[in-house]
């Protein structure tokens, strides 16, 4: 099982996008996909059709009470596609910092959680909120790697500079350093700011940066609103195609790391 956090501590950049399109793709090739949503807007969860605020159990109940596999299996929601289901996210995530922030050993909830039903799963994709907080923080330790959507724009590559110096303040408590990946998104080729933005971030991230780019495409948003993946949407389009290109990226890094790690 791999797990990627999809991370950005400024909101609008891509990050439920970039889960949702990545998922598609991960099971339209027969990957077995869990899509775990961390931000109590629920916004991963609205797109799949789930009313969180109607649901019994959700990702909440993880922090507060001790989950074996048969309760997080019978948390989890199927969705129109048979390969990917979601562990949802309710409003009563937005209280957790202020209940359990100051408690020790809640770090690695989410990561024991997902290992608990590992066999079950060979993606993870965990969506987070732009807030830095008892949330982000365990997404961020669950993850093999971090993918970091940012917006070719330079108000957002301020905000990439909190998400790095963020991931370097918790590298203390990791055995090992965090792998992450930084995606340009919302890229159009018409604009000079686009242009010098994704310039600056390859000056800047060098090879922490994919080549690519993720363009402007409305398709993107079309598929929110007929509530498909991107893939099934609209195959061939732009941004379907940029984000299949991402995802070939991301698999070869990880074989790559797996590789020096033997």
């Amino acid at each position: 099982m791999v797990v990627w956090t999809i991370a950005n501590q400024k909101g609008g950049v891509g990050k439920t996008t970039t889960t949702i399109a990545l998922a598609g793709v991960l099971a339209e090739q027969g990957n077995r996909v869990l899509l775990v949503d961390t931000d109590p807007h629920a916004s991963l969860s609205y797109y799949f059709g789930i009313e969180s605020e109607d649901l019994d159990l959700s990702v909440y109940e993880l922090f507060t009470q001790v989950s074996s596999k048969e309760q997080i299996l019978q948390t989890l929601c199927p969705t129109a596609y048979p390969n990917i289901d979601i562990l949802p996210a309710t409003m009563g995530l937005a209280t957790l910092d202020r209940s359990l922030g100051a408690k020790g050993g809640m770090g690695l909830v989410l990561k024991k959680a997902v290992h608990k039903v590992a066999d079950n799963y060979d993606y993870v994709l965990m969506d987070c909120p732009p807030v830095l907080g008892v949330l982000m923080v365990n997404a961020l330790a669950a993850a093999d790697r971090i993918v970091i959507p940012v917006q070719t724009e330079f108000l957002a590559l301020k905000g990439l500079d909190r998400m790095i110096k963020t991931m370097d303040i918790m590298q203390g408590e990791q055995e090992s350093p965090f792998k992450y990946t930084i995606v340009p998104t919302m890229f159009d080729k018409r604009t000079k700011a686009s242009i010098l933005a994704f310039k600056k971030l390859q000056e800047v991230y060098t090879n922490k940066v994919w080549p690519g780019v993720v363009p402007v495409d409305t398709n993107l948003r079309n598929a929110s609103v007929a509530q498909k993946v991107p893939s099934d949407f609209a195959a061939n389009s732009r941004g379907t195609l940029a984000y299949k290109s991402l995802l070939n990226y991301l698999v070869k890094q990880s074989s790559k790391f797996d590789e020096v790690g033997r």
